[in-house]
């Protein structure tokens, strides 16, 4: 993944027996992206990790800190179709 970045999400996720176990969609800006699919999870001291593909083919990883009570985007990866890559 490319683009370390530290975005502040606004998150709503499917809230199981054990409150908010996973994302389900996020917004980006303003534009609202639906999580497809989980790929992997983790967890460290502090944070909870999830790498997801959005709806629109990109992949993220997303971080949320319950201490905070904060999610953010760590990083992303744009998905390339042929014939679409940048030219320069």
């Amino acid at each position: 993944m490319k683009g370390a970045v530290d975005i502040p999400l606004r998150v709503e996720c499917y809230a199981g027996y054990r409150g908010d176990e996973r994302p389900d969609v996020f917004w980006l800006h303003a534009r609202r992206i639906v999580v497809r699919k989980i790929l992997d999870r983790w967890l460290d001291e502090d944070h909870a990790y999830f790498t997801v593909t959005g709806e629109d083919g990109a992949r993220y990883l997303l971080r949320r800190d319950d201490r905070r009570d904060r999610w953010d985007l760590v990083a992303m990866e744009a998905m390339t179709l042929p014939g679409m890559e940048a030219h320069g």
